[in-house]
């Protein structure tokens, strides 16, 4: 009995690599036993990446809601601080976004730290 090579579970298989080496540079895009190690390695870098953008949105905001407060005569962790003595729950994305979108009420916010830290 012949050997069956070029099936339909194979095929797919080397099309799903082609499909997701689209795009890239070379033989990288054409050539299956090469596209196969640079599918792999993007993968490796988007699982990366996924986990540094948490790590790189969170650096945003910490720094936009360290400038707001230093306007205010606060520093960060003494405005951080604050607010949790306060038992003011509210993240540091939406901390960010009223300090760009919202000045009126992140400097109340600011008061109302300033005053639990005078206490």
């Amino acid at each position: 009995m012949p050997r069956a090579v070029d099936g339909t579970k194979h095929k797919d298989r080397r099309k799903k690599i082609m499909k997701l080496a689209k795009g890239y540079w070379g033989r990288r895009s054409t050539n299956n036993r090469i596209a196969k190690d640079a599918v792999a390695k993007a993968g490796q870098y988007a699982y990366r990446g996924r986990k540094e953008k948490k790590r790189d949105f969170r650096k945003l905001w910490i720094a936009r809601i360290s400038a707001g407060v230093k306007a205010e005569g606060l520093n960060y962790s003494q405005f951080m601080h604050a607010l949790k003595l306060a038992n003011i729950d509210l993240n540091r994305k939406v901390l960010s976004n009223m300090a760009i979108e919202d000045k009126e009420s992140f400097k109340a916010l600011c008061a109302q730290a300033k005053k639990t830290l005078s206490k």
